[in-house]
């Protein structure tokens, strides 16, 4: 089991073409869901999210219209003036939690969530290896880019490689 973040990065863009191939062979061959969702239980109860939080410092958090509800309750603000001081609109993803490339979340303090009961689905179910919309296999292409920053996701597709037999 790797912990280590620098080489998990370093690992994880080595591993890209691999694991983009590894999405192919999902996709293509027959495989256990339920003993690959046993597999990803398995590691995250053995990570401590609250010592790494890399996931906090590396990616951005798309709020839904209940996160943002949720979260101006949680502050006793206004909906918009939530929105004003702890979201932006991105291009890409629609509206997204403010975050400085330093620091990362605007509501991460060192390794911890400051909003952590009121924290958005999205985080609440990070990284979406046990708790995600549809199989694994469908997912697959969120997990290339993760498996650069998360070690539960790292270390979930080497044991996935595994199980299901992919040749590397």
């Amino acid at each position: 089991m790797i912990h280590d973040l620098v080489q998990i990065r370093i690992l994880g863009e080595k591993k890209r073409p691999e694991n983009e191939r590894f999405r192919r062979y999902l996709k293509s061959h027959d495989h256990s869901e339920r003993r690959m969702r046993r597999i990803a239980e398995e590691i995250e109860e053995q990570i401590d999210c609250t010592v790494c939080a890399n996931c906090c410092r590396v990616a951005t958090v798309k709020l839904s219209a209940r996160d943002i509800e949720r979260l101006a309750k949680h502050f006793s603000l206004t909906r918009a003036a939530f929105l004003a001081e702890y979201t932006v609109e991105s291009e890409d993803e629609g509206r997204i939690l403010r975050r400085s490339e330093a620091a990362g979340c605007v509501f991460l303090d060192g390794t911890t969530c400051t909003v952590y009961e009121a924290r958005p689905e999205t985080c609440a179910r990070f990284p979406h290896l046990v708790r995600g919309n549809g199989s694994i296999a469908s997912r697959m292409w969120q997990f290339i880019d993760r498996a650069c920053y998360c070690p539960i996701v790292y270390n979930a597709l080497e044991a996935f490689k595994e199980e299901t037999g992919f040749t590397r």
